[in-house]
């Protein structure tokens, strides 16, 4: 069994769980108190290149990466460097996620935000969207067709966007066939967890226009996002080198351009 495949296995264990806590009807009865709209498609297309900066404690090719942050001080960090958008591991066994800090990172920032975990029963997208998420991540790897368009149809019932992860060609023509609005080219192999950039680079062409393009990991540096920039990718999805950084606001100002923005004003 690859990694992936017990990823997958232990988010069934874990909504099985849940479900035995929380029935389903519970969760659809708190819906009424959800906040305002947050349009996360609509952040990661304004002009230029968007950051979807992602908060995680650690992850199973990493290990730990910042096992004592505070996902509220990391995500107003993110919101005043420019970050478009945020991504919450709430997956707890593999990368110390917790639905609390999908919760945390709502009442600290203003940006929309995408659960990132991994997506396989109705439950969670009920789940996502009770604590605050505007979109979740539905990996086409970890799902069937049936599933995928399932869980993809749900998701727009209960108005949260997706991010539909793809890592090759037969992948991507699957997240078509549901005719997804954002896809998320994930430069990392899941089963051997390699990464390679060039990843994005191949797929590009195949994607038709007027969808949304987020390049996925191994992504760390500003020559990187404008060679992402210039093949049209619409947005990045970054979590490591923020994660690691020493001040998360200067990186992600680094990273946005945020400040070199400034210069050109003033």
């Amino acid at each position: 069994m690859g990694i992936i495949d017990e990823l997958i296995d232990g988010a069934r264990e874990g909504v099985d769980a849940r479900k035995r806590d929380l029935p389903v009807a519970e969760l659809e009865a708190r819906l009424s108190a959800r906040g305002e709209d947050r349009p996360f498609q609509e952040a990661l297309t304004r002009p230029g290149l968007s950051l979807i900066a992602e908060f995680k404690r650690r992850s199973p090719s990493a290990g730990e990466i910042a096992p004592g942050a505070d996902v509220g001080a990391h995500v107003a960090a993110y919101e005043r460097g420019g970050a478009a958008a945020l991504s919450v591991l709430t997956d707890a066994p593999h990368f110390g996620g917790s639905l609390e800090d999908l919760r945390a990172a709502r009442g600290a920032a203003t940006l929309p935000i995408i659960r990132k975990d991994f997506i396989v029963d109705p439950y969670q997208l009920y789940e996502a969207a009770v604590y605050g998420a505007d979109a979740v991540l539905l990996i086409v790897r970890a799902l069937s067709d049936r599933e995928l368009r399932a869980l993809y149809e749900e998701a727009r019932a209960l108005d949260l966007d997706c991010l539909v992860e793809v890592h090759d060609a037969d992948e991507l023509e699957r997240a078509l066939e549901v005719d997804a609005e954002v896809i998320g080219i994930n430069n990392r192999d899941l089963d051997e967890q390699r990464v390679d950039i060039q990843t994005t680079f191949e797929l590009m062409p195949d994607v038709p226009a007027g969808k949304t393009v987020v390049a996925e990991s191994g992504i760390s540096g500003r020559e990187e996002l404008m060679e992402l920039d210039r093949v049209g990718v619409d947005a990045v999805l970054i979590g490591g080198a923020l994660m690691t950084a020493a001040d998360p606001e200067l990186k992600t100002r680094e990273l946005t351009g945020a400040d070199e923005t400034r210069e050109h004003r003033y």
